[in-house]
């Protein structure tokens, strides 16, 4: 057993989406090599409707899937192709936009006004990027949940875990989802593929991850690319950390317990082309692609 370094430590910047969405941002827009395959991690959780019933009106996607994970409020999505649905809380959409979708997605908060989840981007690899779209949407009644013997339990979207196999199948990067809760004081260890870029995001609680050299959990924040900042030996709310390669994690809960999303996927380590929610290999592509919305022929 090795347990992965730790090789970013970090948290969330504002960001303001759609027809003015109040987000976090976990990462995104930065060196994609970063946690490839994924692109974009946002945390839309908002407690105040004004800062989000403006939702996502429709805008393009290529090249990519977006997975949408509700935790609590509604969202109503519609697409070019006529599907239409809501999402509730526990549900998640795991939507493979292919050779190009359009689509809107418009967040309702529940009674008490809450719209909280997530949405991460995942890259598709070249030979997939002008595949047909694709919808897994899965209810949170479908999604299994495990419970170790000290409490310690996870809900399984995609991957397998503790002998159970979530729901969503057929991702080319081979994914793994989960949400993770650690009960206050548990230390535990979560087997991961050695091979696979992965990354914690906390967001309730709090608790503090081992690093390979590090084993008393005392972390170095550094920003993307840039210094040492500070020290500080518990990671909280909103805080993204990131892995190196080995095939484990450990994690010390905090008093409070620690729950967090621990997402994997295979590196697909090829030549990303961006440009919003359009990505491609080269830019001869995304100005394809623009031209393409421009004329109409976007919608294959």
């Amino acid at each position: 057993m090795s347990i992965r370094p730790i090789t970013h430590i970090g948290t969330t910047q504002s960001a303001l989406e759609g027809a003015g969405v109040k987000l976090e941002r976990a990462f995104g827009f930065q060196d994609p090599a970063l946690v490839d395959p994924f692109l974009l991690l946002d945390d839309f959780r908002n407690d105040r409707p004004e800062d989000y019933l403006a939702g996502f009106p429709w805008h393009p996607h290529r090249g990519i899937e977006t997975i949408t994970y509700v935790l609590a409020g509604t969202v109503e999505h519609g697409d070019s192709l006529g599907n239409k649905g809501n999402l509730g809380a526990g549900d998640v959409q795991w939507m493979t936009a292919g050779r190009g979708i359009m689509h809107q997605e418009m967040p309702k908060g529940d009674a008490q006004g809450r719209m909280h989840g997530f949405q991460l981007w995942a890259n598709l690899p070249s030979a997939h990027k002008m595949t047909d779209p694709r919808y897994q949407d899965v209810e949170a009644k479908d999604i299994p949940v495990v419970t170790d013997d000290d409490g310690t339990s996870a809900r399984i979207i995609c991957g397998e875990f503790w002998g159970k196999r979530g729901p969503v199948d057929g991702i080319a990067a081979e994914p793994q989802y989960l949400d993770i809760h650690v009960p206050a004081g548990r230390k535990k260890r979560f087997k991961v593929d050695t091979y696979k870029q992965t990354f914690a995001y906390i967001f309730e609680g709090s608790g503090k991850f081992e690093g390979a050299s590090d084993p008393f959990g005392v972390l170095t924040e550094k920003e993307f690319g840039g210094e040492e900042l500070k020290i500080r030996d518990e990671t909280g709310d909103r805080t993204l950390v990131i892995f190196g390669t080995g095939d484990e994690i450990v994690v010390h809960a905090g008093e409070h317990g620690i729950r967090f999303l621990l997402v994997s996927g295979a590196p697909i380590k090829e030549p990303v082309a961006w440009h919003g929610p359009i990505v491609m290999n080269t830019r001869e592509e995304l100005v394809q692609a623009v031209t393409e919305l421009q004329n109409g022929t976007f919608i294959k």
